[in-house]
């Protein structure tokens, strides 16, 4: 078989790699993403033990399928932890606001008291901040653990449990999500060994939650889960990350396959003859997936089937001979429908197209990131995607992106502030994060801190 197939995982060929000639497939096929949406209106359930469980995707592996498309993209990935840079900073810092200025900028003070800085510095909190924080980009919800002592008398340690292993239990009668199911065998339902069950604290007051388990005497030996969402995509369960969007919009796909075009075409030295576009639906009819016994045998039978219309246009016996495809006109709409397009190439394919294609892919999905591609040095030197990649054009984006973490950052310091003044912390220390801004040279230097 000299023709390279990709397939997706319905069995339908999206391209085909010959010496002499590329194909495409054309039009849009029934089935064409890998990540499903992680519903939860209406949830799709499972059960562990006796609890129900609301599925995380239609196949619940949204977490694990969601983590291999992000590492197979470059700049998705590098945009998620950019994202997860900033928004952690240098650190927190315990702060009292004192007032405000003229301006109405918060006027802060920071606590001098040994036990919160040694908090805020330690390992567990740097380490849970890390981890929430990737859950929250990556996949949309964090799972924190709080743990407190053998007496149930005080918190002691903060923990992120890796949000692939973590799913929530469907909400009781008054609306209310109470149990989070931890195993490491998700998406496979786990066996009763396998399983961990975490009460979930009350997402409207997780501290006053917390304080009545306290006074009812229903903490010892137990931990608690207090969860972190984005609450723009609305689901109730699962919120959806912020790259979903461009996930859905289909420059994720584009991003993903152009590297994949442009190898096997430096492989081929960009010297096919000829360009076939193929619509889906010719597929369906001419190898109906019902004649074959499984997926294998169907793409051997296509891959066969387009390595004998590379040997009807390329072959020194076949030269000058026609090749016949056939098409119908819609009766409703007067639209040509299953065409074929075969177009001859010059001698070497203009691959400068695919290279923009592959730009303006990723600048669509630092877009949805909210990133200015300037400030990964993304953005391009001309046309839509133009933008200018000067040191100040770059310094206001990353200004923007640090404002615009305040509600990411404010989220992630709740579980903190829960765990301090459960254990008795003043109601006015609150907590910042400090972050280094980059300045001009007339400012006297490269850099300033500041609290937000």
């Amino acid at each position: 078989m000299s023709a390279d197939v990709m397939f997706n995982e319905s069995g339908i060929p999206l391209m085909a790699f010959g010496t002499r000639h590329f194909a495409t497939t054309t039009g849009v096929p029934l089935k064409s993403k890998k990540i499903s949406e992680p519903k939860n209106d209406d949830p799709d359930t499972t059960t562990a033990g006796d609890i129900t469980i609301s599925s995380w995707g239609s196949s619940n592996d949204f977490p694990s399928t969601s983590d291999i498309t992000i590492n197979k993209v470059g700049v998705l990935n590098s945009g998620l932890k950019f994202m997860r840079n900033f928004t952690i900073g240098q650190g927190i810092f315990p702060v009292i606001v004192t007032g405000y200025d003229e301006k109405g900028n918060e006027k802060l003070e920071q606590v001098d008291d040994p036990k919160l800085r040694a908090f805020a510095n330690s390992r567990m909190v740097r380490r849970y901040l890390e981890k929430s924080v990737r859950d929250y980009f990556k996949f949309g919800p964090s799972f924190v653990q709080l743990i407190p002592n053998e007496e149930g008398t005080n918190l002691v340690g903060i923990n992120t449990i890796n949000a692939k292993y973590c799913r929530l239990g469907v909400a009781d009668k008054a609306g209310v999500i109470n149990k989070c199911v931890v195993s490491g065998q998700w998406p496979d339902t786990p066996s009763e060994r396998n399983f961990k069950v975490i009460d979930v604290l009350d997402d409207y007051d997780p501290l006053a939650d917390l304080l009545r388990k306290k006074n009812a005497n229903q903490i010892k030996n137990k931990s608690f889960i207090y969860t972190i969402r984005d609450s723009w995509s609305n689901n109730e369960y699962y919120s959806c990350p912020i790259w979903y969007s461009s996930y859905l919009a289909g420059w994720v796909d584009i991003a993903l396959d152009v590297p994949k075009f442009l190898k096997k075409a430096y492989e081929n030295q960009i010297s096919w003859k000829w360009h076939v576009q193929i619509p889906y639906a010719f597929w369906d009819k001419k190898f109906p997936e019902s004649k074959y016994p499984d997926t294998k045998l169907r793409q051997t039978a296509i891959s066969d089937y387009l390595d004998a219309i590379e040997e009807n246009l390329t072959s020194p016996e076949n030269a000058n001979k026609t090749i016949f495809t056939f098409f119908e006109v819609n009766p409703v709409n007067q639209k040509i429908e299953e065409q074929w397009i075969i177009t001859p190439l010059e001698n070497k394919l203009n691959a400068e197209q695919n290279l923009i294609s592959s730009a303006a892919a990723n600048s669509e999905i630092l877009f949805s990131l909210m990133i200015n591609p300037n400030v990964l040095g993304a953005g391009m030197p001309g046309g839509t995607y133009a933008g200018n990649q000067g040191g100040s054009n770059i310094r206001e984006a990353f200004l923007v992106n640090i404002a615009n973490s305040w509600l990411d950052c404010q989220n992630l310091l709740d579980p903190l502030e829960t765990f301090v003044r459960f254990n008795g912390g003043k109601e006015d220390v609150e907590w910042r994060f400090k972050n280094t801004i980059l300045t001009t040279l007339d400012t006297g230097s490269g850099t300033t801190n500041t609290l937000s």
